[in-house]
Protein backbone atom coordinates (compact mmCIF):
# COMPACT_ATOMS: atom_id res chain seq x y z
CA UNK A 1 0.00 0.00 0.00
CA UNK A 2 1.27 3.58 -0.80
CA UNK A 3 0.39 6.44 1.59
CA UNK A 4 0.53 10.02 0.25
CA UNK A 5 -0.22 12.73 2.03
CA UNK A 6 -0.22 15.90 0.06
CA UNK A 7 -2.05 19.45 -0.80
CA UNK A 8 -3.73 18.17 -3.71
CA UNK A 9 -6.73 19.26 -6.30
CA UNK A 10 -9.20 16.22 -7.23
CA UNK A 11 -11.25 15.83 -10.20
CA UNK A 12 -13.36 13.06 -11.16
CA UNK A 13 -14.55 12.97 -14.61
CA UNK A 14 -16.70 10.23 -16.41
CA UNK A 15 -20.56 9.22 -15.28
CA UNK A 16 -20.36 12.01 -13.05
CA UNK A 17 -18.22 14.80 -12.87
CA UNK A 18 -16.69 16.13 -9.00
CA UNK A 19 -14.42 18.51 -7.88
CA UNK A 20 -12.64 18.33 -4.95
CA UNK A 21 -10.84 22.31 -4.24
CA UNK A 22 -7.26 22.36 -2.93
CA UNK A 23 -6.57 21.01 0.87
CA UNK A 24 -4.69 18.42 2.70
CA UNK A 25 -5.87 14.67 2.30
CA UNK A 26 -4.28 11.78 2.29
CA UNK A 27 -4.43 9.59 -0.61
CA UNK A 28 -4.35 5.56 -0.64
CA UNK A 29 -3.46 3.77 -3.41
CA UNK A 30 -3.87 -0.23 -2.48
CA UNK A 31 -2.60 -3.88 -3.90
CA UNK A 32 -4.93 -4.57 -5.89
CA UNK A 33 -5.05 -0.53 -7.97
CA UNK A 34 -7.63 1.27 -5.99
CA UNK A 35 -7.07 4.78 -5.35
CA UNK A 36 -8.87 6.32 -2.31
CA UNK A 37 -8.71 9.92 -1.70
CA UNK A 38 -9.42 10.53 2.36
CA UNK A 39 -10.30 13.53 4.50
CA UNK A 40 -9.04 14.03 7.90
CA UNK A 41 -12.68 12.95 8.71
CA UNK A 42 -15.88 11.73 7.62
CA UNK A 43 -15.63 8.46 9.11
CA UNK A 44 -14.77 5.78 6.48
CA UNK A 45 -15.76 6.37 3.55
CA UNK A 46 -13.41 8.51 0.91
CA UNK A 47 -13.93 11.72 -0.85
CA UNK A 48 -13.37 9.61 -3.88
CA UNK A 49 -11.64 6.80 -5.50
CA UNK A 50 -11.39 5.00 -8.21
CA UNK A 51 -12.07 1.33 -8.16
CA UNK A 52 -10.17 -2.08 -9.68
CA UNK A 53 -9.72 -2.49 -12.72
CA UNK A 54 -7.79 1.25 -12.86
CA UNK A 55 -4.31 2.21 -14.14
CA UNK A 56 -2.38 5.14 -12.82
CA UNK A 57 -0.02 7.42 -14.66
CA UNK A 58 1.99 10.27 -12.58
CA UNK A 59 3.51 13.27 -14.84
CA UNK A 60 4.95 16.37 -14.33
CA UNK A 61 2.83 19.60 -15.92
CA UNK A 62 5.03 22.80 -17.42
CA UNK A 63 4.54 24.32 -13.60
CA UNK A 64 6.23 21.35 -12.23
CA UNK A 65 3.43 20.14 -10.32
CA UNK A 66 3.11 16.38 -9.92
CA UNK A 67 -0.53 14.78 -11.81
CA UNK A 68 -1.87 11.34 -10.91
CA UNK A 69 -4.13 10.09 -13.94
CA UNK A 70 -5.84 7.50 -12.38
CA UNK A 71 -8.27 5.73 -15.48
CA UNK A 72 -10.55 3.40 -15.21
CA UNK A 73 -9.69 -0.07 -17.49
CA UNK A 74 -13.94 -0.59 -18.11
CA UNK A 75 -14.91 2.77 -18.84
CA UNK A 76 -13.61 6.39 -19.70
CA UNK A 77 -13.74 7.16 -15.91
CA UNK A 78 -10.71 9.58 -14.94
CA UNK A 79 -9.31 10.72 -11.69
CA UNK A 80 -6.85 13.56 -11.90
CA UNK A 81 -5.47 14.14 -8.69
CA UNK A 82 -2.76 17.56 -8.96
CA UNK A 83 -0.45 17.35 -5.55
CA UNK A 84 0.86 21.03 -4.90
CA UNK A 85 2.77 19.88 -1.70
CA UNK A 86 3.50 15.82 -1.09
CA UNK A 87 4.14 16.37 2.78
CA UNK A 88 4.18 12.32 3.22
CA UNK A 89 5.12 9.93 0.35
CA UNK A 90 5.41 5.88 1.93
CA UNK A 91 5.04 2.45 0.59
CA UNK A 92 3.97 -0.72 2.97
CA UNK A 93 4.01 -4.44 2.50
CA UNK A 94 0.39 -5.40 4.72
CA UNK A 95 0.51 -9.14 3.62
CA UNK A 96 -2.71 -11.13 3.38
CA UNK A 97 -4.85 -10.18 5.85
CA UNK A 98 -6.93 -13.10 7.77
CA UNK A 99 -10.48 -11.33 7.45
CA UNK A 100 -12.48 -9.62 10.09
CA UNK A 101 -13.54 -12.35 12.73
CA UNK A 102 -16.69 -10.68 14.22
CA UNK A 103 -18.37 -11.78 17.34
CA UNK A 104 -21.76 -12.17 17.40
CA UNK A 105 -22.45 -13.32 13.85
CA UNK A 106 -24.71 -15.47 12.46
CA UNK A 107 -23.53 -18.71 12.82
CA UNK A 108 -22.75 -17.86 16.41
CA UNK A 109 -26.21 -17.02 17.18
CA UNK A 110 -28.06 -19.98 15.73
CA UNK A 111 -25.75 -22.22 18.00
CA UNK A 112 -26.88 -20.40 21.08
CA UNK A 113 -30.49 -20.16 20.20
CA UNK A 114 -29.98 -23.76 19.05
CA UNK A 115 -29.04 -24.60 22.64
CA UNK A 116 -32.10 -21.52 24.55
CA UNK A 117 -34.81 -22.44 22.39
CA UNK A 118 -37.55 -21.05 24.64
CA UNK A 119 -35.69 -17.72 23.97
CA UNK A 120 -38.21 -18.03 20.72
CA UNK A 121 -40.93 -18.82 22.93
CA UNK A 122 -42.50 -20.78 25.12
CA UNK A 123 -42.92 -24.98 24.78
CA UNK A 124 -40.30 -24.48 21.43
CA UNK A 125 -37.97 -27.14 21.20
CA UNK A 126 -35.26 -27.98 18.63
CA UNK A 127 -35.74 -30.62 16.11
CA UNK A 128 -33.27 -29.93 13.79
CA UNK A 129 -30.41 -27.61 12.89
CA UNK A 130 -29.83 -26.42 9.12
CA UNK A 131 -32.90 -27.98 7.88
CA UNK A 132 -32.39 -28.64 4.15
CA UNK A 133 -35.22 -27.45 1.95
CA UNK A 134 -35.32 -27.68 -1.89
CA UNK A 135 -33.69 -23.88 -2.26
CA UNK A 136 -31.31 -23.99 0.72
CA UNK A 137 -31.46 -24.68 4.77
CA UNK A 138 -33.62 -23.02 7.24
CA UNK A 139 -31.73 -21.93 10.16
CA UNK A 140 -33.52 -24.11 12.68
CA UNK A 141 -36.42 -26.19 12.57
CA UNK A 142 -38.59 -26.38 15.87
CA UNK A 143 -41.65 -26.89 17.37
CA UNK A 144 -44.30 -26.44 20.01
CA UNK A 145 -47.59 -27.20 20.70
CA UNK A 146 -49.04 -25.11 17.32
CA UNK A 147 -46.76 -27.55 15.10
CA UNK A 148 -43.49 -27.35 13.36
CA UNK A 149 -41.75 -23.56 13.00
CA UNK A 150 -38.86 -22.30 11.21
CA UNK A 151 -36.65 -20.10 12.26
CA UNK A 152 -34.73 -17.66 10.21
CA UNK A 153 -31.94 -16.40 11.83
CA UNK A 154 -29.99 -12.63 11.15
CA UNK A 155 -27.99 -10.62 13.05
CA UNK A 156 -29.41 -7.45 11.24
CA UNK A 157 -33.29 -8.22 10.36
CA UNK A 158 -33.58 -6.67 7.04
CA UNK A 159 -36.59 -7.13 4.50
CA UNK A 160 -34.47 -9.97 2.21
CA UNK A 161 -34.66 -12.12 5.34
CA UNK A 162 -38.62 -11.72 5.36
CA UNK A 163 -38.57 -12.93 1.69
CA UNK A 164 -36.12 -15.25 2.74
CA UNK A 165 -37.95 -16.98 5.39
CA UNK A 166 -41.25 -16.40 2.66
CA UNK A 167 -40.08 -19.11 0.57
CA UNK A 168 -39.07 -21.47 2.90
CA UNK A 169 -42.34 -21.66 4.85
CA UNK A 170 -43.93 -21.89 1.48
CA UNK A 171 -42.23 -25.00 0.48
CA UNK A 172 -42.38 -26.70 3.67
CA UNK A 173 -46.20 -25.68 4.42
CA UNK A 174 -46.09 -28.66 1.13
CA UNK A 175 -44.93 -31.41 2.89
CA UNK A 176 -47.72 -33.45 4.77
CA UNK A 177 -45.18 -34.36 7.86
CA UNK A 178 -44.33 -30.62 8.73
CA UNK A 179 -47.43 -28.53 7.94
CA UNK A 180 -48.94 -25.90 9.43
CA UNK A 181 -45.64 -24.63 9.68
CA UNK A 182 -45.04 -21.04 11.06
CA UNK A 183 -42.45 -18.69 10.85
CA UNK A 184 -40.08 -16.70 13.77
CA UNK A 185 -37.54 -13.74 12.11
CA UNK A 186 -34.84 -13.72 15.24
CA UNK A 187 -32.04 -11.55 14.99
CA UNK A 188 -30.15 -9.04 16.99
CA UNK A 189 -32.03 -6.14 15.73
CA UNK A 190 -35.03 -5.73 13.14
CA UNK A 191 -35.52 -2.88 10.69
CA UNK A 192 -38.96 -1.72 11.09
CA UNK A 193 -40.06 -2.22 7.36
CA UNK A 194 -38.94 -6.00 7.94
CA UNK A 195 -40.76 -6.53 11.22
CA UNK A 196 -43.68 -4.60 9.30
CA UNK A 197 -43.17 -7.72 5.99
CA UNK A 198 -42.99 -9.84 8.58
CA UNK A 199 -46.40 -8.87 10.72
CA UNK A 200 -48.34 -8.79 7.04
CA UNK A 201 -47.03 -12.24 6.36
CA UNK A 202 -47.97 -13.72 9.41
CA UNK A 203 -44.03 -14.00 10.72
CA UNK A 204 -43.33 -13.14 14.21
CA UNK A 205 -40.21 -10.98 15.05
CA UNK A 206 -38.01 -11.84 18.37
CA UNK A 207 -35.18 -9.71 19.16
CA UNK A 208 -32.83 -11.37 20.69
CA UNK A 209 -30.02 -10.64 23.00
CA UNK A 210 -26.34 -12.11 21.95
CA UNK A 211 -24.89 -11.25 25.64
CA UNK A 212 -27.96 -12.80 27.97
CA UNK A 213 -27.74 -15.67 25.24
CA UNK A 214 -24.46 -16.32 25.90
CA UNK A 215 -24.33 -15.62 29.70
CA UNK A 216 -22.43 -12.57 30.24
CA UNK A 217 -24.18 -9.59 30.28
CA UNK A 218 -24.36 -8.09 33.39
CA UNK A 219 -27.13 -6.51 35.65
CA UNK A 220 -25.56 -3.77 37.27
CA UNK A 221 -25.31 -2.12 33.68
CA UNK A 222 -28.50 -1.71 32.73
CA UNK A 223 -30.80 1.30 33.63
CA UNK A 224 -33.86 -0.64 34.12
Amino acid sequence: MRLVVAKCQVDYAGRLTAHLPLATRVIMVKADGSVLVHADGGSYKPLNWMSPPCTLRESVGDDGVVEWTVAATKSDDTLRIRLEEVIHDSDHELGIDPGLQKDGVEKHLQELLAEHTTTLGPGMSLVRREYMTAIGPVDLLCKDAGGSVAVEIKRRGEIDGVEQLTRYLELMNRDPKLRPVRGVFAAQEIKPQARVLAQDRGIECVVVNYDELRGIEDPSLRLF
